[in-house]
């Protein structure tokens, strides 16, 4: 059973949203961390209503930060209970994908995700997964878990858009390799941006990029 995310939401600029992208926060932030880009974006992309949920669990001893799913190495945890969490995070955004895309009236063809590190990792985990292929995965600084699993698990192929600082101290650059050659194994038109001199986090350039790439794949 999925739970409901808290969230927040910017509507289309014009007025009537003709588009949707959801963000999808790192490890110990939420929503809000990443819904500040729609101020950037929403200029560009008038037609587009923004939404960023927050994960539902918190992180033990950090009340304020939120995770997807347990990180072994930064709290102890165990790769059954990292496996477990992942799978029930993965319900909790396909169901508040479905939500959200219900109250825009909206098909998936209209949706894009935008992940940043543990966001990241979930959007190349839920997009793939999904029986309707959305219009675009951004992800941003992350990796993709279990690679050797995709292509069997594969129903749908968005376009996806992978980024990653090449001085990033807490996600390995080279993910971003596997992560690439993995998805154009599996089928994926998959394009690459090194944020060039970056570490973990979001250059302008990187966005400038996203941003280019959501213009061309969601409905004008």
């Amino acid at each position: 059973m999925s739970r409901t995310l808290k969230f927040g939401r910017k509507p289309a600029a014009s007025g009537r949203a003709k588009s949707l992208v959801v963000f999808l926060h790192g490890y110990g932030a939420d929503g809000a961390d990443l819904l500040g880009l729609a101020d950037v974006l929403a200029p560009h992309l008038p037609d587009t209503s923004f939404a960023a949920p927050d994960a539902a669990d918190r992180i033990p001893g950090a009340p304020s930060g939120h995770q997807w799913f347990a990180i072994p190495r930064f709290d102890g945890s165990t790769e059954a209970q990292a496996e477990a969490g992942l799978k029930m995070a993965i319900d909790d955004v396909n169901a508040f994908l479905d939500q959200r895309l219900a109250y825009e009236g909206l098909g998936p063809e209209a949706l894009a995700l935008v992940g940043f590190s543990q966001g990241a990792m979930m959007s190349l985990a839920v997009a793939p997964r999904r029986a309707v292929p959305i219009a675009a995965v951004v992800a941003i600084s992350g990796r993709l878990i279990h690679p050797e699993r995709l292509a069997a698990e594969t129903r749908s192929r968005p376009p996806m858009l992978i980024m990653h600082g090449d001085q990033d101290q807490v996600v390995d650059f080279a993910e971003m390799g596997r992560a690439a050659d993995a998805l154009t194994t599996a089928g994926f038109d998959t394009y690459g941006h090194v944020m060039s001199g970056s570490g973990h986090g979001i250059a302008q350039d990187g966005l400038s990029t996203a941003l280019a790439f959501l213009r061309h794949h969601l409905p004008a």
